[in-house]
């Protein structure tokens, strides 16, 4: 069984930073990408970022120079640093871990979301 917990989020004005933290536990054989995705009621989820598990980072255009992706591997824990955020970056922010639970089955894993609001 494997779980991935979110923890952060809240409420900040516009221009204010907050950090975003999830770790990955359970049956883990191997722990691939890491990222940030993040939804808004009635849009599709978009990716915020991503990090491999060499720490390749990628992000969306949108957060670029203000949002920073990061990982621990020993601690099965990634990351997002959060900081000029503005009104549009209100949004459940979730974590997804790829996840290896042998040598041969893979899949992605999702935590259950943390909100973000920023108000103007």
């Amino acid at each position: 069984q494997v779980h991935v917990l979110e923890s952060g989020g809240g409420a900040v004005q516009a221009g204010g930073s907050l950090r975003l933290s999830c770790t990955a536990s359970g049956s883990i054989f191997r722990l691939d990408a890491m990222g940030w995705y993040r939804q808004v009621p009635g849009r599709q989820r978009e990716l915020v970022a991503t990090i491999s598990s060499d720490g390749y980072t990628n992000y969306a255009d949108s957060v670029k120079g203000r949002f920073t992706i990061s990982r621990d591997n020993a601690k099965k824990l990634v990351s997002l640093q959060m900081g000029s955020l503005k009104p549009e970056d209100t949004a459940v922010y979730y974590c997804m871990a790829n996840i290896h639970t042998s040598r041969y089955s893979a899949e992605a894993y999702w935590g259950q979301g943390t909100q973000v609001t920023v108000s103007s």
